[in-house]
């Protein structure tokens, strides 16, 4: 990197928007398919105390990088990170505060190459034949069945601190007959000189509670229990945690301080229930993606916005973090409307022997402390998912998931770990791990095409293996049909919107049985059509949302809406706080 030239110099350049991947954004089709480097760069003026101040530290936070990243300031490497759906960081204070000049030159460069030890894994296949392929044409291939999308997803800022600063924070949560027990622990750095205050207030900013140091409990009398959408007439119920360290300068007292939503809640699975507060809890949901035209997987609030008042409106309480983790501000709306998260991890598409090795062990075990050091304080987050579709059945996987579902757990003590399996119960050498079961199954749609009468027995059949087996709570984690959007044919046939209904009822069917007993839970495939790669298997994607990519309801969606809905007033409510009992039937209001 020439330390006074910026890449504008190098060549042409492309303006590009940041948060959101760069394939969609311009009308290059090698820029769509591109695989290999791609540069970003901006630069900015700081303001004048943080160039000044030498008891300020400036940091540069990356959101989002896929998949790998290496950044300099000011022609200098400061950073590197390989992953492509976790925040990363680096202080930059002596770069900024080394001279006279207040500008801040930021570049980025990315490399969205998947190789067996990256997480996704991926391969890269090299064509030499140039009667039939121009010199070094070469493909990446996948083992997961949606775009790679690349680039800056998610927000780049730069912001302070002092220089004794919160460096972290942990909260778990218990209850003790009606006692909220909160247990914090902060870790400090830049100094061991300092005092430590944390303040819990309730939602009308009333201080419920408070405590000092590094580590200890705050108890809540009579606590307002953090429950999920329509198990409570008062969901997703939050205080504030204050946090405030402050040290003594030549120049007086400097503080930092830092506010936590936390929400009081259990989690507990016993051999056959899910339960949120001592409560079965059932997940009635859906998969997603973040996807969506032109911006890829690109941040916008928008959209996500009107994605919560579709989860809201469909009577959803739960989905998976399909197939990687979502941005933070996913899971904190999730907090505030009470939507409960199974949190995965990229690990999709693990089906090559060698991507069980210690290599791709190792950056699998970075990846998950990485993922529950961002997620640990979401009330929402009530299990972590380390892998979705592995090849479970390879020799090496039974080492390879107790050790980085052992290490999950070490990690977070407070929460189940699971992984989402399509292998056959019996090959499995993953599931003896789990804490939950969770299967993906797609009768009448990859095989046995058309046929929706073997829905039942094969479903069935399905769930009395694994139980049977293990002895543990199962959940429905995919399922589902592809619909063309205004394609209709009546008697139902692939690919039609009554086909898609009419499959899902099948496994309804079984479910509403089965959920008498072990199962806890149902996640349809998908909750809005997604882009893929092309192939002659995707018409401009996967269609198996309930909604179009444009967020529009397919006629599943009513059938789901209903049927939500209805799971939601078929489950009784806890007790009102005070002990006055709550109605038994009525829909709650948010």
């Amino acid at each position: 990197m020439n330390s006074r030239k910026g890449i504008s110099q190098s060549g042409p350049t492309l303006d590009m928007p940041v948060p959101s991947s760069f394939n969609d954004v311009g009308q290059d089709r090698q820029l769509r398919s591109f695989v290999g480097w791609v540069w970003y760069e901006r630069e900015v003026t700081l303001p004048q105390r943080w160039t000044q101040d030498l008891g300020t530290r400036v940091v540069l936070r990356i959101g989002s990088a896929h998949y790998y990243a290496i950044v300099w300031v000011n022609g200098v490497h400061v950073v590197e990170h390989e992953g492509g759906h976790l925040p990363f960081e680096a202080d930059i204070s002596k770069l900024v505060q080394s001279g006279p000049l207040s500008s801040c030159r930021i570049t980025i460069a990315i490399n969205n190459t998947l190789t067996p030890h990256t997480l996704p894994p991926g391969t890269i296949l090299h064509r030499t034949d140039t009667s039939k392929y121009p010199k070094g044409y070469f493909v990446q291939n996948t083992n997961f069945d949606f775009f790679n999308y690349a680039g800056l997803h998610r927000p780049v800022l730069l912001y302070t601190t002092p220089t004794t600063y919160i460096d972290d924070i942990t909260v778990t949560t218990s209850v003790d007959q009606g006692t909220g027990l909160v247990d914090y622990q902060i870790f400090v750095q830049g100094s061991e000189h300092f005092q430590l205050e944390v303040r819990l207030l309730d939602q009308e900013g009333k201080v419920v509670a408070q405590g000092t140091g590094c580590r200890g409990q705050l108890q809540v009398p009579n606590a307002h229990l953090w429950w999920p959408y329509l198990m409570h007439e008062h969901p997703a119920y939050l205080y504030s945690l204050e946090v405030r360290v402050t040290t003594q300068t030549a120049a007086g007292p400097v503080s930092d301080f830092y506010t936590l939503p936390v929400g009081i809640r259990t989690v507990e699975v016993t051999e056959r229930q899910f339960l949120i507060n001592g409560k079965p809890f059932y997940f009635h949901g859906v998969n997603k993606h973040e996807d969506a035209d032109i911006r890829g997987r690109g941040f916008d609030w928008a959209l996500l916005v009107k994605d919560f008042n579709l989860l809201r409106w469909l009577g959803a309480n739960a989905f998976r973090t399909s197939h990687y983790p979502y941005a933070e501000e996913v899971l904190q709306l999730c907090d505030r409307y009470g939507i409960v998260v199974i949190d995965e991890s990229p690990g999709v598409g693990i089906v090559l022997a060698q991507s069980y090795g210690n290599r791709s062990l190792q950056h699998h075990l970075e990846v998950m402390g990485e993922l529950v050091r961002r997620d640990k304080n979401h009330p929402a987050v009530v299990m972590w998912s380390v892998a979705n579709e592995p090849a479970s059945f390879l020799p090496p996987a039974g080492y390879y998931f107790k050790t980085l579902i052992a290490h999950t757990k070490a990690l977070d003590p407070s929460r189940p770990v699971t992984f989402v399996t399509n292998s056959n119960y019996e090959a499995d050498l993953g599931a003896p791990y789990v804490d939950v079961i969770c299967v993906n199954s797609y009768y009448s749609w990859y095989h046995d095409y058309g046929h929706l009468e073997v829905i039942p027995l094969q479903l069935a059949t399905q769930f009395e293996n694994w139980y049977r087996t293990y002895q543990k709570p199962i959940i429905q984690s995919e399922y589902g049909a592809g619909a063309i959007p205004g394609f209709h044919q009546d008697p139902p046939v692939m690919f039609s919107e009554e086909y898609q209904k009419a499959l899902l009822q099948q496994y309804h069917m079984v479910l509403d049985e089965k959920r008498k007993n072990y199962v806890v839970g149902e996640l349809i495939w998908n909750f809005a059509d997604f882009m893929t790669d092309q192939a002659p298997q995707r018409v401009m994607g996967n269609k198996k949302g309930i909604f179009t990519r444009q967020r529009q309801p397919k006629a599943a969606a009513f059938l789901l809406r209903e049927r939500y809905w209805q799971l939601a007033n078929d489950t009784r409510r806890p007790p009102a706080a005070g002990g006055a009992q709550c109605l038994e039937s009525g829909l709650f209001h948010v």
